[in-house]
């Protein structure tokens, strides 16, 4: 294990920012426990000339974790069920998606 990968271990293993989750592949598939980094900025979206405020789920998960997430995946956080938004992109060094999450 090199530097970067014990430095990502405990930053998500840090009860203050990172947080238990269970996976779900498709949706419905075998359950798998991950732990991730939740933020929920606040989104401005243009609409013609109208500018529209939504609050937004947004979640780092190693890829380590959850080599296959995918939209349309079920994240379960706190027992509340979330459904993965939009397509999962990688950083740079491919060892972390970034995911919007949406509540069931």
């Amino acid at each position: 294990m090199g530097a970067t990968d014990t430095a990502l271990a405990a930053l998500f293993a840090n009860p203050v920012m990172g947080k238990a989750a269970i996976w779900f592949p498709g949706g419905a598939g075998a359950a798998q426990s991950l732990r991730l980094i939740l933020r929920s900025p606040d989104t401005v979206t243009g609409f013609g000339a109208a500018r529209v405020w939504s609050e937004t789920v947004v979640a780092d998960i190693r890829v380590g974790e959850a080599p296959t997430l995918a939209t349309g995946d079920k994240i379960d956080i706190d027992g509340v069920p979330h459904t993965v938004e939009g397509e999962p992109v990688r950083d740079r060094e491919r060892l972390i998606w970034t995911v919007e999450l949406v509540p069931v």
